[in-house]
């Protein structure tokens, strides 16, 4: 150190120690790099203050100039400016070389500086913002050494004191642009004489040999023309930095020909001054990275090792500079709090974030109070107003228009005033304006008004109503989408529990909520304010909500179904069933159709939630540990995670760069891997969407990942078809072990409850166990044992089982196969249930952590969420999809097959069943009068039973292949059957004689009845026929598609007729001269033909006005128009035929899940 300044520091020696208080000077003298760790804590164990100072002062004498300087720049960083003033002739004259310093990467001559302007020092804890940084030279460079203003704006606390700082700490901008030196003024909010004292100070600092006048200005006049003779002859091409200005009328005093960069929160101050302007807005977020740099910097710790609680205190306080540096000095002090401070920035508690510090306000309540305070009295109990306004959502102008009851100019007017004071946010989309709130700024009003926030929510809907009804609010209008989103959270927080309950619990609502935002957030408002809705009627609640989780498949999709015609699905005693029969009753009044399901009460829901998040097939869904998530992936490369109780949209990651086939959570529920055909294996951050991992060791698609049930040493398990296993540690870049045994496609493992054991299944077609610590092979077994008692062809076990999963207890397993899913128990190995309803294959299958759900996910494009013991209880009989039905007066009798092989006879009306015989049969039908029935089976054999007396009667007509459809003619003494032998068969079984209708090239599909002793046929050859049964000649050919026919019907009045192919079209012709009338397959908006697949059956009414399709669901078209009037949606799908009543009103099927549907309509 210098000979001067040793002396000057050993001069002053005793009032230094007398005064200073050492914590703080410290903190930039170790971020400036002159004082170590271990120098502070040698401070801080000094008992008293004085000796603290003492010890300090002991240690920078040892040092060198740069460490005096650094003292120095603390002074006055700290507020010590008296102190500092001794110090300052004692400053060592530094050469204006650009040597950088080793420490801080700044040159002396920056220093020097910087030091002299009174510049602040850097932060503690410093991390660079280079891009702002950048954006403040490069407008500095354009003042080009002439007057103008360059501004730095943003909210309180994102750090524009900080980035003013950094920007001039650079050689040669100072040396190019600013060879006179650099000004720091700390101006903050003023009146006329404080002001006055800051300019006094100002003369002061640049005229210190007193050249040009004795005495200090007497008023701000004078000051002004002071400063611009001082800045003119004494310090040309100088900078000065004027940080946090509030009012324009100050920057007048300083509006005299200089250079000046001025920090502020109101963009708008330099509207008053003259001159060229920038502007520089800062953002108030730090961004999540810069945010852990900080902290990590502040409690010396690598950014990776930093806890959970790091990330979600950035998350909670969206960044902010001034937050993340509070609560980083905090920790500094409280290692151990990080619980604590995030819990208090949730609780908004900002008053105990406090920390005593170079920042003006030692709170972040004091920041924030102090921009609400400066507002216009006029304009203040506006921005009150915007308490009731929620984090990260954009408000239209149009509904502060409607609760402030102004035209949209005035509104805009008082929303810019907020802008320009960094108070408020603008997001500009074309014409229209929206409005947001920093998070912090939304916590800080909802904390400061807390005793009005239920007043202010009942403004809000007072004056929604004043405009707007609920469901006639129309999707054009601005404001259309915030009411949908946020009328309820408005309502339930203004305690309007009332108004409440009527909108939720409004048919109408649902509708126009739904059909523009989908399910999820609807069920999570049933879920969010069931207290409220259940005080009203607990059952109303759960009937809407069940209503919502069981059709959300059906209610995100488009075209948009009818919700109406949902609603009558429901059961009788549900209020969304009587609010939809009384809608539909008025509808029908106006030519509308609807159907009732009139024997839906033997019908049980066993599932609790249907969500559709992806857009193809799900291959793989899984629970968290806590059961409050489920994270899902598919066919189209992405993972989705969402709440388990409303499938509302948590995250969407685009994962892989092909299909994702498996998911899986880790035991604390950090993480979630995922496993592609592309070989890769990755590891992401659950709450945050964030890559953390990517493994690559496989070398084909790996199919399934699972964690160790233990966070204690977390592992992950992946199973590849390249046959192999491998063991992965989270904490390692290379896999830790690989298993080697399967000789087939390894298609799923879980590890045992304790870990010690990785149980494999493979398409080789064993279970293999392994021990986890050696990676050797303990046991193989043959899963085909359990599927013993199966209906499937032995021959295909080996592709049947996808995955299992195991309950917590042990004492089941839960297997998927085909589109089932079947619950065994261990001991016994007994099925103890299946469940059906996915409409395709299901790939995966979990229990939740405490297993009383569990998920299934399949190729339909569906996760479903099932109830264990719902599904235990079950005993539904399922029927197969041959059935026939037989319509008398006000009787429905249908002949069906039930999934054990009984012949049965129910009655559609009452339900009652009467079992007839066993039998193993392709198909069966019952005589118009009920007294004979017939059924053909695989062999192509056909009997008739006479239900009298039991008499059999067979055929010795035999078919040489599977028997299709049989049918008797009205007057019952004839029987007409179709095979696969492309042959049709009408056999006069009373005199045995049998007339053979050959011309079809492949299978007849079906065919049907017509008067006049004439039969229509269709086949897979693509062509329908129309014969004569009692000369069994063909009188009509049709080439009517490309593909096999499904389905054909024709007009009571034999000029039209329909077909049905497996090209999903469906097509109505003319049958004198075979031209084409309509086409009634338009694509929808996703692609997906308009009837769920192909078109299986067809039925025209009697006045040929309306037709009839069957196919993944029920449709019925207006013929002339080709348009459809209304859907059925069924449970299942693959609806085989579909059978109608003479009088059109009654219609009965069966899906492919066995269930029976009788459908009539409401009248």
């Amino acid at each position: 150190m210098d000979a001067k300044a040793r002396n000057c520091l050993l001069q002053h020696r005793e009032a230094l120690e007398k005064d200073i208080k050492t914590s703080y000077i410290m903190d930039h003298m170790i971020s400036d790099g002159f004082l170590t760790i271990s120098e502070e804590e040698k401070v801080r164990n000094e008992p008293t203050q004085q000796q603290r100072a003492a010890m300090l002062i002991k240690m920078i004498l040892k040092k060198d100039n740069d460490s005096y300087v650094s003292f120095y720049n603390a002074l006055l960083h700290e507020g010590y400016k008296d102190l500092a003033a001794l110090l300052h002739d004692g400053i060592p004259v530094v050469s204006s070389s650009s040597g950088k310093d080793s420490v801080s990467g700044i040159t002396s001559y920056v220093r020097t500086v910087l030091c002299e302007g009174g510049v602040p020092q850097r932060p503690v804890v410093f991390v660079t913002r280079k891009k702002l940084v950048n954006a403040i030279q490069q407008k500095l460079s354009k003042l080009k050494g002439e007057p103008g203003w360059v501004t730095i704006h943003g909210m309180a606390g994102c750090g524009k004191s900080v980035l003013a700082a950094e920007a001039v700490r650079d050689h040669s901008l100072l040396e190019g642009c600013f060879p006179g030196g650099v000004h720091w003024v700390s101006v903050g909010k003023q009146d006329k004489s404080g002001l006055l004292m800051k300019l006094q100070n100002l003369c002061t600092r640049l005229d210190q040999d007193e050249s040009f006048s004795q005495r200090l200005p007497l008023n701000i006049e004078e000051a002004k023309d002071r400063l611009r003779i001082l800045m003119l002859r004494k310090h040309p091409r100088s900078l000065l930095i004027l940080d946090d200005v509030w009012d324009s009328w100050v920057l007048k005093a300083f509006d005299n020909q200089c250079q000046i960069l001025l920090t502020t929160r109101d963009k708008s101050v330099t509207d008053s001054v003259m001159g060229p302007k920038y502007v520089v807005p800062v953002e108030s977020s730090l961004g999540k990275e810069k945010g852990l740099e900080i902290l990590s910097l502040f409690v010396n710790m690598k950014k990776a090792d930093l806890p959970e609680q790091a990330h979600s205190i950035i998350k909670e306080c969206k960044g902010s500079p001034l937050v993340v540096s509070l609560i980083g000095a905090l920790l500094r002090d409280f290692p151990n709090r990080w619980e604590y401070y995030l819990k208090q920035l949730q609780n908004k508690q900002f008053k105990r974030i406090r920390k005593s510090s170079s920042y003006d306000y030692e709170a972040l309540d004091e920041a924030m109070s102090i921009s609400v305070e400066m507002l216009r009295e006029d304009i203040k109990d506006y921005y009150t107003d915007l308490s009731i306004l929620q984090k990260d959502v954009k408000v239209p102008t149009k509904v502060l228009c409607i609760l402030w009851d102004m035209e949209t100019e005035e509104v805009e007017d008082i929303l810019q005033e907020f802008v320009n004071k960094s108070l408020l946010f603008c997001d500009r989309n074309g014409k229209s304006f929206r409005y947001y709130l920093h998070d912090l700024q939304v916590d800080f009003l909802t904390e400061k008004n807390c005793s009005q926030l239920q007043d202010l929510h009942k403004k809000i809907i007072t004056q929604f109503q004043r405009y707007h009804q609920p469901h006639t609010l129309s999707p054009d209008q601005e404001d259309c989408m915030y009411w949908y989103n946020f009328l309820a959270y408005h309502m339930a927080s203004a305690k309007m529990h009332k108004e409440l309950c009527a909108l939720m619990f409004s048919l109408d609502w649902i509708k126009a909520k739904t059909e523009l935002v989908g399910p999820a957030h609807l069920i999570h408002e049933f879920v969010e304010y069931r207290h409220i809705l259940d005080e009203k009627d607990c059952a109303v609640s759960e009937n809407f909500q069940e209503f919502l989780s069981l059709n959300g498949h059906l209610l995100g999709r488009q075209p948009f179904p009818n919700i109406v015609q949902l609603g009558l699905c429901e059961p009788e005693t549900s209020e969304v069933y009587q609010q939809a029969k009384l809608q539909a009753k008025q509808e029908v009044d106006n030519g509308m159709l609807y159907l009732e399901w009139i024997n839906k009460k033997n019908i049980t829901n066993l599932s609790r939630l249907v969500v559709r998040p992806h857009t193809d097939a799900v291959y793989h869904a899984c629970f968290s540990e806590d059961g409050q998530r489920i994270a899902s992936c598919g066919a189209d490369k992405t993972l989705q995670v969402f709440k388990a109780e409303t499938g509302e949209k948590l995250l969407e990651i685009k994962a892989h760069e092909d299909e994702v086939l498996c998911c899986a959570f880790s035991t604390d529920d950090r993480f979630i891997a995922t496993c592609s055909v592309d070989k890769k294996v990755k590891i992401w951050n659950s709450m945050t969407g964030e890559l953390v991992h990517t493994y690559d060791e496989h070398s084909e698609q790996v199919n399934c990942c699972h964690f160790t049930n233990s966070s204690h040493h977390l592992l992950l398990a992946t199973g590849s078809s390249d046959c192999f296993l491998k063991l992965w540690d989270l904490n390692q870049k290379e896999c830790r072990n690989t298993m080697f045994g399967h000789t087939n496609s390894v298609n799923h493992c879980r590890f045992s409850p304790d870990d010690k054991l990785l149980a494999s299944c493979s398409a080789d077609g064993t279970l293999k166990l392994w021990d986890v610590t050696s990676a050797n092979e303990r046991k193989s077994i043959n899963v085909k044992q359990f599927f013993l008692n199966s209906e499937d062809p032995q021959e295909d076990m080996e592709v049947i089982v996808k995955c299992c999963s195991w309950s917590a207890d042990g004492a089941r397993i839960m297997v998927a196969a085909k589109n089932k899913i079947f619950l065994w128990n261990i001991d016994s190995r007994s099925k103890v249930a299946d469940c059906r309803g996915h409409l395709s294959w299901v790939h995966g299958v979990m229990f939740s952590p405490d297993g009383s759900s569990f998920l299934t996910s399949s190729d339909d494009q569906t996760i479903r969420l099932w109830e264990t013991k719902k599904v235990c209880k079950n005993s539904a009989v399922m029927l197969k999809q041959e059935v026939d039905v037989v319509f008398q007066e006000n009787e429905v009798m249908v002949l069906a097959v039930d999934h054990i092989r009984r012949l049965q006879l129910i009655n559609g009306k009452t339900g009652q069943i009467d079992y007839l015989t066993e039998a193993q049969v392709s198909c069966c039908c019952l005589s118009p009068h009920l007294q004979y029935i017939a059924f053909g089976d695989e062999n192509g054999a056909i009997e008739i039973l006479e239900l009298v007396n039991n008499r059999i009667f067979q055929s010795r007509f035999q078919h040489k292949k599977t028997v299709w459809h049989i049918q008797f003619t009205a007057d019952e003494k004839t029987l007409i059957s179709s095979s696969d032998d492309s042959e049709i068969q009408v056999w006069n079984w009373q005199l045995d004689k049998c007339i053979f209708l050959r011309g079809h090239q492949e299978t007849v599909k079906d065919f049907r009845l017509l008067k006049n002793s004439r039969l229509l046929s269709w086949s897979f050859d693509g062509t329908v026929k129309v014969w004569n049964i009692i000369t069994g000649n063909k009188e009509k050919d049709f080439v009517c598609h490309q593909g096999t026919v499904l389905s054909c019907d024709i007009s009571h009045d034999a000029t039209k007729f329909s077909s049905t192919s497996a090209d999903k079209t469906a097509k109505i012709w003319n049958v004198s001269n075979g031209e084409l009338l309509h086409l009634c397959a338009p694509l929808s908006e996703e692609g997906a033909a308009t009837h769920g697949g192909w078109v299986t059956d067809l039925c025209f009414s009697p006045d040929g006005k309306m037709l009839l399709s069957a196919g993944g669901y029920i449709k019925w078209w207006n013929v002339v128009t080709g348009e459809s009037s209304q859907t059925f949606y069924t449970n299942g799908t693959n609806l085989k035929k579909i059978h109608v009543s003479p009088d059109f009103k009654t219609y009965v099927t069966v899906d492919n899940l066995g269930i029976l549907y009788i459908l009539q309509t409401l009248e």
